[in-house]
């Protein structure tokens, strides 16, 4: 298929989109498979997510509770078991389902938005840039949506790193630590921290609805960047590997359309990941750091007030450098790079069954 040189050829074309019936089906198809991929996917990268989370909340701290990922990931099984490392999983499990939607989404709702502000004919493709402005703003839209569920997703992350001594132990702690594997302080602390409802009804109660966008100018930075980042690289990866399909390959009945094969959307969606992460790290980082401050440093966050991400961001600078802006990063795209390649194997896969 000929198309004009400074024209881009993505794996998801403008006539398939067409043929997906009308815009609320196409609307409720993206949302029910990008929820599938993304709750899939949170299964399987939360206790990574855990762990980067934690290691980001100790930038600031005068002694470090973990000297590394492995570490943090061995001290929080042995002293929380399994349910320590899916702790807080609710909250990102509905946050992935919230991200994804709305993330597939606003992409394909802005792709048809700048092709109507650009005059681009249906039978011209998008270009790489205009792709990944249309993946900026989508980025930008899911933000709004993912800050307050993260903040409760950081802060029950590091609860079980809260002072002991501000944890009343439960009764029942020997009973509970026999049957799930735990010591018994660990097992009274599980017991008797609060969960998801109760850190909701708190913020509201102390900072009211604005509360629960504390952090949201990192979430910002992070979705806008990362997610024009996520789906450039997913199509320019998917593209150079469609070119190398032979002609024979199209399928007449498609009048032309080439899919891509499940491994490809693997690879192209783990590419995806890797570039998602390195795109703006440092913004998660402070982000995370604002966001569970109340929690680990309490006597510096009544003292100073609500801070700004900026002001943060020279604090964290200052204590630990370039290194401590990117505490978590390899767990991170470790783990980024399977789970990436899971929403992308199976969203394409669910699209390609079901239109």
């Amino acid at each position: 298929m000929e198309t004009s040189p400074d024209a881009f050829n993505p794996s998801i074309t403008l006539s398939e989109e067409n043929s997906r019936g009308s815009p609320a089906v196409r609307a409720a198809k993206d949302i029910a498979f990008g929820s599938v991929a993304g709750m899939v996917s949170k299964v399987f990268e939360h206790p990574f997510d855990l762990t980067k989370v934690r290691l980001q909340a100790q930038v600031l701290d005068t002694t470090a509770r973990f000297n590394g990922p492995l570490d943090c990931l061995a001290q929080t099984f042995k002293n929380e078991g399994v349910r320590g490392l899916y702790r807080g999983l609710p909250a990102p499990i509905v946050g992935a389902m919230a991200e994804n939607a709305s993330l597939f989404l606003a992409y394909g709702e802005l792709q048809n938005a700048v092709r109507w502000i650009s005059e681009i004919p249906a039978t011209q493709q998008l270009s790489l840039p205009q792709l990944a402005i249309a993946a900026g703003g989508a980025g930008a839209i899911t933000s709004f949506l993912l800050t307050p569920i993260e903040l409760v997703k950081c802060k029950m992350q590091v609860q079980m790193l809260i002072s002991p001594s501000n944890i009343s132990a439960s009764p029942a702690a020997t009973e509970l630590a026999a049957a799930a594997g735990l010591s018994p302080s660990a097992a009274a602390s599980l017991r008797t921290l609060p969960g998801p409802l109760a850190i909701i009804s708190n913020t509201f109660r102390t900072a009211g609805l604005r509360g629960f966008w504390l952090g949201h100018t990192g979430t910002l930075i992070r979705e806008t960047g990362g997610s024009a980042a996520w789906f450039s690289t997913k199509e320019f990866v998917a593209s150079l590997l469609l070119s190398r399909h032979p002609s024979s390959a199209l399928d007449p009945d498609a009048k032309g359309k080439r899919e891509l094969a499940s491994w490809e959307s693997a690879l192209s969606g783990a590419c995806a990941g890797a570039s998602y992460n390195l795109a703006l790290f440092p913004a998660d980082t402070i982000k995370s750091t604002i966001q569970t401050e109340a929690e680990l440093r309490p006597s510096s966050a009544s003292s100073q007030g609500s801070r700004s991400f900026w002001r943060v961001g020279k604090e964290m600078y200052r204590a630990q450098g370039i290194r401590g802006l990117y505490a978590g990063c390899g767990v991170t795209i470790a783990r980024s790079i399977p789970s990436s390649a899971m929403i992308f194997w199976i969203y394409d896969g669910l699209k390609a069954r079901y239109g």
